[in-house]
């Protein structure tokens, strides 16, 4: 399904990439995960982004997992965004052609990473992506290793260039406000802002103009009760809705992928909570059992068929 004005907004997921305990991609795991996703009611997919473990995935486990989301995605009636950020547009070109071949919806990119980019290379980058397909584009505007962050400036430059470009994703330090920037810098030809890092800065972006935003999975039926609650404009419902997501996306950002697949196999979408990326720490028992009580909070806010058991004070509790 294709990405527009129209259906560039809500909540879009990044699917992570579920692994067996010996680190083999899980296909059966990735579209169990694809179900609870569409179970949830999310307004669209993100295949092979960063919380996907992109950067940990061989050149032919990122596409087939591409061609995985975006085929389920077609049969769900769900637009979707396959990410081809790399080091170089060579690289990125290639995943750009790739994802128009199986049908997905737009294409997502940082600039060019492992050492950062300079403006010059970064408009060569999208040039060339521009040149590889029709997808629409998705600036990706985030901070990181190796990342190099756009100005405002720059993004509106690329958008009154590039016929493609037309949709952001912004998670800078500041994203809120610089979404309010470049939206007065675009203009028009900016058909959709995004934010991202959880979606922990979505009540201040909605201010600014934000026609959504693109978390992790392993909360998307909370998400998407924020959202709904947001459109139609039930400020105290979103407002206690964020309340009780913010703990967990907080706990998100402190220990990042382990918890996005722990939550996941909590809540019995994945039978385990392997990882390959690096640097990270695995919840313990005392995580473990705090993630728990925040999911506990939310449950009314939860489909019913995904609400954890875990074992807590010696017995098993459902929420």
């Amino acid at each position: 399904m294709g990405v527009d004005q129209r259906t560039f907004q809500g909540i879009y997921v990044i699917v992570v990439t579920p692994f067996t305990e010996r680190l083999e991609v899980d296909e059966d795991a990735l579209r169990a995960t694809l179900r609870f996703c569409f179970d949830a009611g999310v307004h669209g997919v993100v295949a092979t982004a960063i919380a996907s473990e992109v950067g940990y995935l061989s050149e032919a486990e990122r596409r087939r997992s591409a061609e995985i989301i975006v085929e389920a995605a077609a049969r769900n009636g769900t637009p979707s965004v396959v990410g081809v950020s790399s080091s170089t547009w060579k690289l990125s070109a290639d995943f750009a052609r790739h994802a128009a071949a199986i049908g997905a919806g737009a294409i997502m990119a940082m600039p060019p990473f492992l050492h950062a980019a300079s403006p010059t290379e970064i408009r060569a980058f999208y040039r060339e992506l521009a040149a590889a397909t029709d997808l629409p584009i998705v600036l990706q505007n985030g901070i990181g290793p190796g990342g190099a962050a756009m100005s405002p400036a720059l993004m509106a430059e690329l958008i009154a260039e590039l016929r493609t470009v037309r949709f952001i994703k912004e998670e800078t330090l500041h994203p809120a406000q610089t979404m309010g920037e470049v939206t007065k810098l675009a203009g028009p030809r900016l058909l959709g802002i995004m934010g991202g890092m959880a979606g922990r800065a979505l009540m201040e972006e909605i201010r600014h103009g934000a026609c959504g935003t693109m978390p992790a999975c392993e909360f998307a039926d909370i998400h998407v009760a924020l959202w709904r609650a947001i459109e139609e404009k039930r400020v105290a419902d979103a407002r206690d809705i964020f309340r009780r997501l913010l703990p967990l996306l907080d706990l998100e950002h402190a220990y990042g992928v382990p918890l996005a697949k722990e939550v996941l196999k909590m809540r019995g979408v994945i039978p385990t909570a392997a990882w390959r990326q690096t640097g990270c720490r695995a919840l313990d028992a005392h995580a473990r059992a705090e993630v728990a009580a925040l999911l506990d909070d939310a449950a009314r806010l939860m489909l019913p068929a995904y609400r954890h058991t875990e074992m807590r004070s010696g017995r098993t509790e459902r929420t």
